[in-house]
């Protein structure tokens, strides 16, 4: 797939993080780009720094999805290209201090981290399959967001994993499904990265963390994850796969 003003793209959870980060390469591909975020504020900043369209979504209503890939679409014209970076990370045991993990709370990181990018996906790829081919047959592709914690989720992450986890195992029957209509699915599992999350972190926590990556031994650029995006999007033979982007770290229990 060429990026370029022909190839519109949408990025859920794109006011922030990764998902800003990948907003901000496509719109210097010359992609035409929409974002998709409940922050308002934010989002309405990248958009006008950028270029891109702002469209206020909550990725857990799928009624608000396809209103905004619709609204989306009218701009634009049909995406070819979805990344789903919408997400949280809340922390919390299976039972800390002798109480039950809050089941609200679990919920509530399985609507955003997995029904979010399910929703953005599924209603995204609806539209490509109508499309008209491009070169190879392709009509699209889909960048879904895991994790690391897909496979070591740490002490207080079992909402977190069992999300991300999902996320992960859901790429390759979605890739199977959407084969014979040229639809390509990826998931990216970033490892440590400095996204809003970690930048809260004091500066020498920050360091901490970056020195247990293996190499290089720092945190990870959001731009880092955009070119991963990019280059999935131009390599029409990664398909139904999960890539780590994670310097070689894998997680420790704590």
């Amino acid at each position: 797939m060429h990026l370029d003003a022909s190839t519109p793209a949408l990025v859920s959870g794109g006011a922030s993080g990764l998902g800003e980060a990948t907003v901000r390469r496509l719109r210097k591909a010359g992609c035409p780009v929409a974002i998709l975020d409940v922050d308002m504020e934010r989002g309405e900043r990248v958009a006008g720094d950028c270029g891109a369209l702002f469209i206020a979504t909550d990725v857990t209503d799928a009624g608000s999805v396809r209103t905004a890939v619709e609204a989306a679409r009218a701009a634009h014209g049909v995406a070819r290209l979805a990344v789903t970076c919408a997400g949280i990370a809340p922390g919390a045991k299976t039972v800390g201090k002798g109480v039950a993990h809050d089941p609200a709370l679990f919920a509530k990181a399985m609507a955003i981290n997995l029904m979010g990018a399910f929703h953005v996906a599924s209603i995204a790829a609806e539209g490509m399959v109508g499309a008209e081919p491009m070169g190879g047959g392709e009509r699209g592709v889909l960048v879904n967001t895991a994790s690391v914690a897909a496979y070591e989720g740490q002490v207080g992450q079992v909402a977190y994993a069992a999300s991300k986890g999902a996320v992960a195992a859901m790429t390759l029957p979605m890739a199977r499904d959407l084969a014979r209509d040229g639809v390509r699915v990826m998931g990216i599992a970033p490892g440590l990265f400095l996204t809003p999350m970690l930048e809260g972190l004091p500066q020498e926590v920050q360091d901490s963390l970056g020195k247990t990556v293996p190499f290089p031994p720092r945190l990870g650029n959001p731009d880092e994850f955009a070119m991963l995006v990019q280059h999935i999007a131009r390599n029409q033979m990664m398909n139904g796969e999960v890539v780590r982007l994670d310097g070689a770290i894998r997680m420790a229990a704590r």
